[in-house]
């Protein structure tokens, strides 16, 4: 497992490095509707396959948040990034939250779509077996999707999100990872940190909604920030491409390096943006 490297997609050339971690019901594959249109001149972003997905399909693992944030980290120093931002959607969220907290001075920027907080995603005993029974029942993963969209998606673009997610994850992996984005609580190891951070909420997503993030994310996070997209639901890279391209990145760019930890020791200060 020591060779092991996250398989990613290398998009543009500039300074400013991002890592994109896909969600529990897709791989890397999940940023295809905003490649194209990402500012590959002020960014260069590595998007990535976790454990269990795409072409890490059938990489062995324990498949935890820890473990995501382990390899985001070495293929950081594999691809000579000492400092970055990280994007996650949902799932990935958290496991972008990992990486700051296991590596708070490398961290420029963190953002999470949709993301799953730092405590962790409270499920009810139905909304468990409906989850759980997703990785082995086509129709759940699809009840899921249209749930967290507001119920006003096309039956075909649900029926390929299935048909995707049934193609680019393994089951028991799927499965793993659920126990560990939902069920763990990790938010006092960040609840300090001075890193920009901004969630992005769908305003048709009832699940990970802007009122869940006003309670968890923005009370976390000293530097939080929320924005809301009318317009998406959990899927905003599908919904809303171009809307979240701009959300993002002018988040991104509005990054000011003049407290750099660099020069001196990666101490406390590293913490900063």
């Amino acid at each position: 497992m020591t060779s092991f490297q996250l398989p990613r997609t290398l998009l543009g050339e500039g300074p400013h490095k991002v890592v994109a971690v896909h969600g529990w019901l897709a791989d890397r594959s999940a940023y295809d509707p905003v490649l194209a249109d990402l500012d590959g001149g002020a960014f260069q972003y590595a998007v990535v396959d976790l454990r269990g997905y795409g072409e890490a399909k059938d990489a062995v693992g324990s498949y935890t948040t820890g473990e995501g944030a382990a390899d985001v980290l070495d293929l950081a120093d594999r691809l000579g990034w000492e400092r970055f931002s990280l994007v996650g959607h949902s799932m990935g969220g958290s496991v972008a939250q990992r990486v700051l907290a296991a590596a708070p001075h490398r961290v420029r920027r963190l953002v999470g779509v949709s993301p799953v907080p730092a405590s962790g995603l409270r499920l009810s005993p139905e909304q468990w077996e409906l989850f759980a029974s997703a990785a082995h029942t086509p129709a759940n993963r699809r009840a899921i999707i249209d749930f967290t969209t507001g119920g006003v998606r096309p039956g075909a673009w649900l029926d390929r999100m299935v048909d995707r997610s049934l193609a680019v994850s393994d089951a028991k992996a799927f499965r793993a990872w659920l126990d560990s984005w939902a069920g763990e609580d990790f938010h006092a190891e960040v609840a300090r940190s001075s890193v920009p951070a901004l969630a992005v909420a769908g305003a048709l997503d009832p699940a990970l909604s802007a009122d869940l993030m006003r309670d968890t994310w923005l009370r976390t996070y000293p530097r939080g920030e929320l924005a809301e997209l009318p317009g998406a639901g959990h899927y905003a890279m599908d919904e809303t491409p171009l809307e979240l391209i701009r959300t993002v990145e002018d988040f991104l760019r509005a990054d000011d390096d003049a407290a750099d930890p660099r020069p001196g020791s990666a101490g406390h200060g590293g913490s900063g943006a």
